[in-house]
């Protein structure tokens, strides 16, 4: 060949060539093959004899023949090269290769034990991670301690989700489930009803409407009032941007959270308007809570959950849960002196 030449390889060199590609691969698949080819019974059968020191013994153990447990046996010391066991026709006894291999055999079956363990938990809603999306004022911890006591391997993780966001949180997968006022889902979201909880009015007991059994919403346009976000607008009737001017409600603050709107309530300043299922949040603050009627202006809460993906073991466990203790809870939020109160009129 002369200097300059582009260099080849000749037909012997192309199959030199494919050659040695072809016995690599052979190896690999040798390999890959010898991981996979042993039998958990194999590896049960060995950890058995190897206590027992008895084919019979070990038999009984597995619930098979003594014949059945030799031949395992006999394949496992094939497949892996070497002798397990020294027999004689009195006792059987681990061979020095045996006893060198036993600890990675006991630990073979230890992983296997947990994996078995894990799935069981997995398939009986006993682990994982669940995450939902709230309001903060829907956050229902005492729902997250009562089931994570039942099941301590779940952990449940809350995700403070504006109201607005709820349904888009789910759809995008940012939460497999939420809780929240119903809204609006689409073709992706499932929105299941748990409770109603009626507006309410949140004041001070020094308020002059806290001495009311229930108030009008016309007697609401006296009173400076505060709003924790826009929610209102959409859900009360007389508070909508689009109502009659003479006849709207119009908040003299609009405020982002809660906590804000009662802190407010509390010192005076104005009274706030929000759904009855804000007490647990409303009491610390020693507010009271006054029904609103003509008209009573009711939420549903729901508990939200994809159409499109399927839930995980745990997280459909945690749905069940919440779907039997949501309508609970709603009720004892509703259930105050104030609301069960007739309604009736001031004249």
């Amino acid at each position: 060949m002369n200097v300059g030449e582009p260099t080849s390889l000749g037909q012997d060199g192309f199959s030199d060539k494919q050659s040695i590609l072809t016995n690599s691969q052979t190896a690999v698949d040798n390999r890959w093959h010898a991981t996979i080819r042993y039998s958990l019974r194999q590896f049960e059968a060995f950890v058995t004899v190897a206590e027992l020191l008895s084919f019979s013994a070990s038999a009984d153990r597995l619930g098979m023949t003594a014949q059945a447990v030799s031949q395992l046996i006999a394949e496992f010391e094939t497949q892996l090269g070497f002798r397990l066991f020294d027999r004689t026709t009195r006792r059987v006894m681990l061979s020095s290769a045996g006893r060198d291999f036993l600890a990675s055999a006991e630990s073979v079956l230890r992983h296997v034990n947990f994996a078995d363990s894990a799935a069981h938990d997995v398939r009986n809603r006993a682990t994982g991670v669940v995450r939902i999306g709230a309001p903060l004022v829907l956050a229902c911890t005492a729902v997250i301690h009562d089931y994570t006591l039942e099941r301590p391997k779940v952990v449940v993780r809350i995700h403070d989700v504006a109201v607005e966001g709820l349904v888009d949180a789910v759809a995008r997968g940012d939460v497999e489930l939420a809780v929240g006022p119903d809204r609006t889902t689409g073709p992706a979201v499932q929105g299941d009803p748990m409770f109603d909880s009626p507006w309410v009015l949140w004041c001070a007991a020094s308020h002059p409407l806290a001495r009311r059994r229930a108030v009008r919403w016309d007697q609401l346009r006296d009173h400076p009032l505060v709003a924790a976000g826009h929610d209102h607008e959409s859900s009360v009737s007389l508070m909508r941007l689009n109502a009659p001017a003479g006849a709207r409600i119009t908040p003299m603050h609009v405020v982002d959270n809660f906590s804000t709107a009662m802190g407010i309530a509390a010192r005076g300043i104005a009274a706030t308007l929000a759904p009855a299922y804000v007490g647990a949040l409303a009491r610390p603050f020693g507010l009271v809570m006054k029904r609103v009627i003509e008209p009573e202006v009711i939420r549903k809460v729901c508990l939200y959950r994809s159409r499109t993906r399927e839930l995980s073991p745990a997280a459909e466990g945690f749905a069940a849960h919440l779907a039997d203790w949501l309508p609970r809870w709603g009720r004892r939020m509703n259930s105050t002196r104030s609301l069960s109160a007739p309604a009736w009129r001031d004249e």
